[in-house]
């Protein structure tokens, strides 16, 4: 099997805290829960960054854990983690059916973490995730593997989302604190519960803490009866509160 050295920065400590909430509860999500979707509503809300480091901590809890990158567009994923990836086949290769199972699955430095990574963006991915040959990728490695998380494009950007949550567990939304409107999570909200996937949680992202050491935590009553998990990383202190309003 092919391996890719990745690295990722260190976290603060309160992001820590709360990524390793998420990796708790989902860890319970019960013995069926193994592909999990990792989307938000819009661009730049975070999701990458989380998806890789709940995979990265569901690895070295001791579970063998597959990261998929499926964000075929705008993929930057495998610039975050700092890998060389020049020669590497990837997700796009095997989807044309340029590269088998074995040539496109990467062990990597992280201890039980592997990784399917995206090496060249595509114009128009829809067609090749509409093919059976991504439904059995993905099932093949749910035999495989105890966690597959995936990585795909914002629910509000383009449908390759709904298309992938609809073979998927379970679903986790990162949405931006301050930033995305409840209108436009509703809708994202809507997408995935239509997609049949069940909505597993939120992540609340860029949430401001300052003086909760631990970030925020509790029910995101206001947008289903699931959990949300806030953090503030990335958080400017500086930068103007916007309005709060329903846009």
């Amino acid at each position: 099997m092919n391996e890719l050295q990745i690295t990722f920065p260190e976290l603060p400590y309160a992001v820590e805290e709360a990524m390793n909430r998420l990796r708790i509860n989902i860890k319970f999500c019960g013995k069926n829960t193994r592909k999990i979707l990792l989307t938000s509503c819009l661009p730049n809300e975070g999701k990458s960054t989380v998806a890789a480091y709940l995979w990265k901590m569901l690895a070295e809890a001791g579970f063998p854990t597959v990261l998929v990158d499926v964000d075929l567009r705008k993929s930057v994923m495998m610039k975050r983690l700092q890998a060389d990836y020049t020669d590497a086949k990837g997700l796009n290769h095997y989807l044309s059916g340029l590269a088998e199972y074995d040539e496109v699955v990467y062990k990597t430095n992280i201890e039980n973490g592997y990784i399917v990574p995206c090496t060249q963006l595509l114009e128009n991915p829809s067609p090749l995730l509409e093919d059976a040959r991504f439904r059995e990728l993905l099932d093949t490695l749910a035999g495989k593997f105890r966690f597959v998380i995936i990585d795909t494009p914002p629910l509000g950007s383009v449908s390759d989302g709904a298309l992938i949550a609809s073979m998927c567990d379970g679903a986790v939304l990162v949405v931006r604190a301050g930033e995305t409107s409840r209108t436009i999570i509703r809708q994202s909200l809507y997408e995935i519960r239509q997609s049949g996937c069940k909505l597993l949680g939120t992540v609340l992202n860029r949430a401001e803490t300052a003086g909760r050491a631990y970030g925020k935590y509790g029910k995101y009553g206001k947008y289903g009866n699931h959990y949300g998990y806030g953090y503030g990383y990335g958080y400017e202190p500086d930068k103007k509160k916007k309005e709060k309003k329903d846009r």
